[in-house]
């Protein structure tokens, strides 16, 4: 999932994506191990995905807003 499509969902929701995020990770994790792994790169989308989830999350948080930033930017060239 972009990071633009997970800025448009509420807190709630980009906590649920995440537990979902983790506990597939976790199910992953257990299939590699017992060499059931069909996709092995799922692994890594799995880990990246979860890493925008907590990022967006922290950014809300801060009160970072990353859409007026990159307007700003282009304004200024």
């Amino acid at each position: 999932m972009k990071a633009s499509e997970i800025r448009t969902l509420s807190v709630e929701e980009i906590k649920k994506q995440l537990d979902d995020l983790l506990e597939e990770l976790s199910n992953l994790r257990i299939q590699k191990a017992t060499h059931q792994l069909v996709n092995p790169s799922r692994i890594r989308q799995v880990r990246r995905d979860i890493a925008r989830h907590k990022t967006i999350l922290r950014e809300i948080e801060l009160g970072i807003n990353k859409n007026v930033e990159s307007e700003t930017s282009k304004e200024g060239k």
